[in-house]
């Protein structure tokens, strides 16, 4: 019987580490569909033709309309929140897309959009190398996510050693695992930080995540008084599910560090990134972008830990950069 418990314990890791490289990873399909749009933008007029036509390019700007941030290298699920968003919209030719990808992928998502428009609404595909201010002077971040050893050992490297299998249970190391996502040292997690700047003839944007399917008319969102708050979000420790809706302050950071003790409330509720509403007016007066640096460059230098030194707890369902976003969106 201890034998056979031990097995089903090992399979259990087993599954949980084969789990998280299936979904670190690209999948086949997903990488051919990039390869093959990628090929077609260099081969067909059509799918380099310009997002969007001259004469939307005022409305891009125009906050008369409502704007959504989507920043993804990922072209199906891009394609999955612009369709549901604009299908379950009551006013369609309102809605204006930012869609901000990485390098590589950029020609492919273009080419997508291109092909496939989804008019009325109007569509921005843009590469983080078409941003002139994306530049590693303003984002120090930049230099510190390519660059740093320890980091990218720390979410690409082997994620099971060093690790005491037999003082862990299946779901911690799950949490473990889910906070060492590669995803979370991608530029494009680090975007929403610099919004105001990337966009800086907006007032007010909603924000999506790039694995939510929008199944309502999301329009409402823009008469919701922030009242000078920064952000408007969804609460997550008010629900039936304790392990997703359960979540304070206290799970995410460490409150024996003086700097979050003199700073945070543990029983705070935490918030969903999948969809925020950001006011980027409020944004530029609270000056966000110099506090997250600050705060940044008091933890380490050039670039935190995966932990932050200490800031973070590092053995609960983190998502490190997302975590520190939230907090100086207070």
């Amino acid at each position: 019987m201890e034998k056979l418990e031990r097995e089903i314990r090992e399979s259990k890791f087993a599954e949980l580490m084969n789990k998280h490289f299936a979904a670190s990873s690209i999948p086949k399909s997903i990488h051919c569909l990039s390869l093959r749009l990628t090929d077609e933008y260099s081969s067909n007029a059509h799918a380099r033709k310009q997002l969007p036509s001259p004469e939307f390019l005022p409305l891009l700007s125009d906050n008369s309309y409502h704007h959504f941030v989507l920043s993804t290298d990922n072209i199906l699920a891009a394609s999955v929140v612009v369709t549901s968003t604009i299908q379950s919209s009551l006013k369609p030719d309102n809605i204006v897309f930012h869609i901000i990808t990485d390098k590589k992928t950029y020609a492919g998502m273009h080419s997508w959009f291109a092909l496939n428009p989804v008019s009325p609404a109007i569509v921005e595909v843009k590469g983080v190398h078409q941003f002139d201010w994306l530049t590693r002077e303003n984002v120090p971040v930049l230099e510190a996510v390519e660059n740093h050893n320890t980091i990218r050992n720390y979410y690409h490297g082997n994620h099971i050693a060093g690790t005491n299998l037999s003082d862990t249970t299946p779901r911690r190391f799950a949490s473990k695992l889910q906070a060492r996502s590669p995803k979370y040292i991608s530029l494009l997690n680090h975007l929403r930080i610099y919004i105001p700047e990337l966009f800086p003839n907006l007032d007010k944007v909603v924000f999506l995540d790039d694995d939510v399917v929008i199944q309502r008319d999301l329009s409402p969102l823009w008469e919701i008084d922030l009242k000078g708050k920064v952000n408007g979000a969804v609460e997550t420790c008010k629900g039936e599910d304790e392990w997703v809706m359960s979540k304070h302050f206290k799970n995410y950071f460490n409150f024996s560090h003086p700097l979050i003790a003199k700073n945070l409330d543990p029983d705070e509720c935490a918030w969903a990134y999948g969809m925020n509403i950001f006011d980027l007016r409020a944004w530029r007066k609270a000056n966000i972008r110099e506090t997250y640096h600050s705060w940044l460059k008091e933890v380490s230098s050039p670039f935190p830990a995966p932990s932050f030194f200490g800031l973070i707890k590092h053995n609960d369902n983190i998502k490190d950069t997302d975590t520190l976003t939230n907090m100086l969106m207070l």
